[in-house]
């Protein structure tokens, strides 16, 4: 029997003799559900279909948290940590993925702020093996290799934080870039993130830069530049820049301390494959830090990074980002810019600078407001914002198998258990 646990605690105490109770920390203040505009019965119909979900082997496990005004209106378990484990727990590490790019996004942007980085700048003016770049013309020679141009436009520093570098991936999907991305061991994790940058520019692009949006590498590119202009690797960067002053203590690409790692969910393995890969193991130091989907962290952690977000930058006092930053992040950039072959952000959607972006509450197959932003990881966990509502919402699995149908079920239960709406 799997079993579900729920949270709709009003504050958190502090110990009296001032010392710090680790567990509780660096996470929101938790409110109750309907003072906050969220319905309690709704919100029991949420968790009782991922309980139903969970039972029907859909994921071992969930958590999921959603907050309002800041506060923590809801937080639920349900299932097991992993197929064979232990219950469900609210500070269990997950494999997050490509949630990691809008951290790291955010990274590039403090650069930016900082005039270290220049968004229409090229690639090249960092990583100097971009400056002649191939684009395939989608046939191949004799020897099956992809026949290439030279490409005409140069890719920029906004072009990565967009995906419309040219760039893409090898692990789904066809075509002779991505054939080649594979031949050439681009996910190879020996390779560190400026390795790897370097390794993508000797092959050929899918599109040329700046005019087709194609869900790619263009974040881990960007995870190079940030390695090149600053001197160091990413995960430091991240650490020093975010994951310190935000208090963000269980989010890293490794999971280090042996004593974590019964913390860490997992998929059922039938559900583990992404393309042709399994899922990555944290607990194996590799030098590969991933800028478009190599770190772990729990619903509290990434919690304070998206309340941060949604805050304009600041969280309790520390400020990451500008709020004007955070405006640019989350407009679209796509105007007069192609989908290419799979577009991720999906109808109604358009793209910024590391999220996905709504353009219009309608003309989109779920619940949202315009303005919402949002991305998620190819092991399932999801993360969306809403800022007319004061609205976010996580959610936290392992099954890269079951992603896109257990989230867009995730999406259209959580904005039903609105019932005090902020939007006229």
């Amino acid at each position: 029997m799997n079993t579900l646990k729920t949270g709709l605690l009003a504050g958190i105490c502090a110990v009296a003799t001032g010392l710090a109770l680790p567990a509780l920390a660096d996470q929101l203040p938790r409110g109750e559900a309907e003072a906050l505009g969220l319905d309690p019965a709704r919100l029991a119909r949420l968790d009782g279909t991922f309980q139903a979900l969970v039972d029907k082997g859909m994921m071992p496990g969930a958590v999921i948290m959603l907050i309002r005004d800041g506060q923590i209106a809801h937080l639920s378990s349900m299932g097991t940590l992993t197929p064979d484990g232990p219950e469900m727990t609210e500070d269990a590490i997950f494999r997050i993925y490509s949630m990691t790019k809008p951290i790291v996004s955010a990274a590039a942007m403090q650069l930016v702020e900082e005039g270290r980085l220049v968004l229409n700048a090229p690639v090249a003016t960092y990583i100097p093996e971009f400056a002649k770049m191939t684009v395939a013309t989608g046939e191949t020679d004799a020897e099956g290799k992809a026949v290439t141009v030279p490409a005409t436009r140069t890719m920029t520093v906004q072009d990565l934080l967009r995906h419309t570098s040219g760039l893409t991936y090898g692990f789904f999907g066809s075509g002779p870039a991505r054939e080649a991305y594979n031949e050439a061991g681009v996910a190879n994790s020996e390779l560190s993130g400026l390795e790897q940058a370097k390794l993508l520019a000797s092959l050929p692009l899918e599109h040329e830069p700046g005019t087709k949006w194609e869900y790619s590498r263009s974040t881990d590119v960007l995870g190079g530049v940030i390695e090149a202009v600053t001197g160091q690797p990413l995960g430091e960067v991240l650490k020093a820049r975010i994951f310190d002053p935000l208090g963000m203590e269980d989010t890293d690409f490794y999971v280090d301390d042996s004593a974590d790692h019964g913390r860490i969910a997992e998929a059922y393995p039938d559900h583990a494959k992404i393309g042709p890969f399994g899922m990555f193991d944290p607990r194996s130091r590799a030098p590969s830090q991933s800028g478009g989907g190599g770190l772990v962290s729990t619903v509290h952690d990434y919690a304070l990074f998206a309340q941060a977000m949604m805050n304009g930058g600041e969280l309790n006092g520390t400020r990451i980002l500008s709020p004007k930053t955070v405006q640019l992040m989350t407009s679209n950039h796509l105007e007069g810019i192609a989908p290419g072959k799979y577009y991720l952000p999906g109808p109604g959607y358009g793209f910024g600078l590391g999220y996905g972006v709504r353009l219009e509450t309608g003309n989109a197959p779920s619940f949202g407001s315009a303005g919402e932003y949002y991305w998620g990881g190819a092991a399932g966990t999801y993360y969306v914002a809403d800022p007319q509502e004061d609205f976010i919402a996580l959610l936290m699995i392992q099954s890269p198998t079951n992603r896109t149908p257990v989230r867009l079920t995730f999406k259209n239960l959580i904005y039903p258990t609105i019932i005090d709406s902020k939007v006229d």
